[in-house]
């Protein structure tokens, strides 16, 4: 009996330590929704947001917050789950309607065949997922318009957005990122990402703690954006080596000084003359250079090779 019970005991205990570990994911979350939600004031009284669901463990987590944060919150706001069946080869149409009905959440399933469509206009080989967005967001965009619903949910998170920003300053040459909160092209709707504070592996270990039933993408089958790949190989080896650097540069998109860039539709150069008044935004804001002291997760500038 005993030898049966020093057996089952660290079973126990390891059960609790995961329940632990779970529960204080789930909050995580739940702040880290909630905060950019007020932050970037995304969710207001009366709203009815449209939270679009893919299959993908990003939507999954997105529309399980949004549920949980609902009841807690001091304001009435609706929340309808919409996928788009893209008449994808394999699809499986009958999980997410199942799974939506369990949850009791109102859904709508669009059914549009843009996989044709695409397969049709981008030659074998080459990137799909510019044209299919490109679809993907006119429907959506119809779509709450007749569901009535003015705000738009997306689940992009934080890894996302700086791998957005990398992609477009590597090979765009732009600093652009993905905005949290923004207007949609149409200028009918607000399109906001509530999970934008969210890690991704944060977002990779809920979904395997709820056990979502993950529909994998099979438009473009094994073909990757390979300059997206590099990012994501290059954020890796950051998070590896210099821990906290990328949470410094994702701190860097909400902390910008136009006077101190170069685009002169943002600050007005031209017409800078001097007026005799110390500015707190001159040349004192090299006083603290960043590279002198290189610290963890802060880049540091190498001497070149002989």
């Amino acid at each position: 009996m005993n030898g049966a019970a020093a057996v089952m005991e660290p079973n126990t205990r390891d059960m609790e330590k995961t329940a632990h570990e779970n529960n204080k994911l789930h909050k995580r979350l739940c702040r880290l929704v909630g905060q950019a939600i007020g932050d970037f004031n995304m969710i207001e009284d009366g709203d009815k947001v449209m939270v679009c669901l893919s299959g993908g463990k990003d939507s999954y987590a997105l529309l399980d917050i949004l549920m949980t944060l609902r009841e807690r919150a001091p304001i009435h706001f609706d929340i309808i789950a919409v996928n788009l069946d893209q008449k994808q080869p394999n699809f499986p149409a009958d999980i997410l309607p199942a799974y939506l009905t369990k949850l009791g959440v109102a859904f709508h399933i669009e059914n549009q065949d843009t996989y044709s469509i695409v397969k049709r206009l981008i030659p074998e080989g080459k990137t799909t997922c510019s044209l299919c967005s490109r679809l993907r967001r006119g429907i959506l965009y119809r779509v709450a318009d007749e569901l009535g619903c003015n705000k738009i949910a997306l689940g992009h998170h934080r890894d996302d957005i700086l791998e957005t920003f990398f992609l477009n300053m590597f090979f765009g040459g732009k600093l652009k990122g993905m905005p949290a909160k923004l207007q949609s092209d149409d200028g009918k709707h607000i399109v906001i990402r509530p999970m934008a504070y969210v890690k991704e592996a944060d977002s990779t270990r809920y979904a395997e703690v709820k056990q979502f039933p993950i529909i994998p993408c099979d438009l473009c089958g094994s073909q990757e954006n390979l300059q997206r790949k590099q990012i994501k190989g290059l954020m890796r080896e950051w998070e590896k080596k210099y821990p906290g650097r990328v949470e410094s540069i994702f701190s860097s998109l909400s902390t910008v000084v136009p006077s101190h860039l170069m685009d002169p539709a943002m600050f007005g150069f031209k017409d800078l003359k001097a007026d005799g008044v110390a500015s707190p935004l001159g040349d004192i804001a090299f006083d603290d250079e960043p590279c002198s002291t290189p610290a963890p997760g802060v880049f540091s500038i190498q001497p070149a090779a002989d």
